[in-house]
Order: structure tokens, then sequence, then C-alpha cells
């Protein structure tokens, strides 16, 4: 552990988080979720069941999917932490958030950032997943609203697409995209033309 400061109260660590260097002093035993969310401003994440369950708030701990609820803070000091906030760029969707939106993978939205996550993580490792695959990486992601069919159509519309492709260092870079127009959509076989 990479602590600054510690005491029986507070321990303060840096992580880097969406690519920027944080320094947060909190209590030894606080969760990441809370941290991300209470100390940082960083809502995106939710926490469903609170209990590594549901994967609802699912993070890239060093690029690894990771549940943030039963994830002490202490154990990312050093370590790069990405939300679902690094997903989208300049305002605008990555192209996996922009799949999940025009193939309705999304229902209520509250697994949406886990369920992105996870999925972000299979498409830097294999950018062309199996559908098997896909569920797999997802397998630890629970939605409760869609079936999970419009999930695997929307990972599967954003492996066509070549903004995904890899493990890229550089958030920036890796998750640049262009307006979406008919372009985009013409670019997914799994969306019927306009």
């Amino acid at each position: 552990m990479k602590a600054i400061f510690e005491s029986a109260d507070a321990v303060e660590i840096e992580i880097v988080v969406n690519g920027t260097r944080r320094t947060v002093r909190v209590p030894p035993l606080k969760r990441l979720l809370d941290v991300l969310r209470d100390d940082l401003e960083l809502c995106g994440t939710k926490e469903g069941c609170g209990e590594g369950e549901c994967g609802a708030c699912t993070v890239l701990v060093d690029g690894v999917p990771r549940l943030s609820c039963i994830t002490l803070v202490v154990s990312v000091a050093g370590r790069t932490v990405e939300t679902i906030e690094s997903v989208a760029q300049g305002g605008r969707m990555s192209r996996l958030q922009q799949a999940f939106h025009e193939k309705l993978g999304t229902q209520c939205g509250f697994c949406t950032p886990g369920m992105i996550m996870s999925a972000e993580a299979l498409l830097r490792r294999d950018s062309t997943p199996s559908e098997a695959a896909i569920r797999a990486a997802l397998g630890g992601n629970l939605c409760r609203c869609t079936g999970y069919v419009k999930i695997i159509e929307s990972v599967q519309c954003a492996c066509q697409e070549s903004g995904i492709r890899g493990q890229v260092s550089d958030l920036a870079t890796r998750h640049a995209s262009r307006p979406v127009d008919a372009a985009v959509t013409d670019s997914c076989p799994l969306i019927p033309d306009p």
C-alpha cells in the first residue's frame, strides 16, 4: 500500500481515478464505492446490493473489473481506477455507450454503468468476442429489466465499430468518438437501415 499518512482514524492514499491522480484521506475500512461517490463526487457508479452480488458498482482497477462495494479503498492505493465517467469523452458517448442507447440495452439504467464497465474490459481484451464470451464477461452483472438480449446485442454492435479495439492506455485516445450520425449506425449490421 502506498499510504502517505496513516493514523487509527484515517489513511491518506493516492489513486489515479479516470486519468487524474487523486489524494484522499479516508478511514481505512472505507469502501471504494463510497470514496468514488461521496469523496470524489463521481456518482455514475451505483450501489445495488452492497454485497458484491449484482455488479452495479463495477469499476475497472488496472483494467480489470472490480466490485467497488466490496473493495476497500486502501487496496487500490497507487493503482488506476476507471469509472463510467471515464468512458465518455468531451461530452460524447463512447461507441459502447452509443450502442447501448441504439440497441435499447438499458431500461431503468441502474445496472448500465456496471454492464458497460464489464463490457469495456472485455472489448479491450477481445475486440470480436463470441456471444458466449460476452455472456461470460457480463455474468456478474444482474439486470432485472431487459432479459439480457438487448444488452448482448449492444455489446455485439459496439464490436463492429473500430473505436473499441484492444488495450490502449490513453483514455482520451481510447474513447475519442465522433458525433452520432448515420455513418455510425450504418457501421453496425445489427441496427436496421433508417
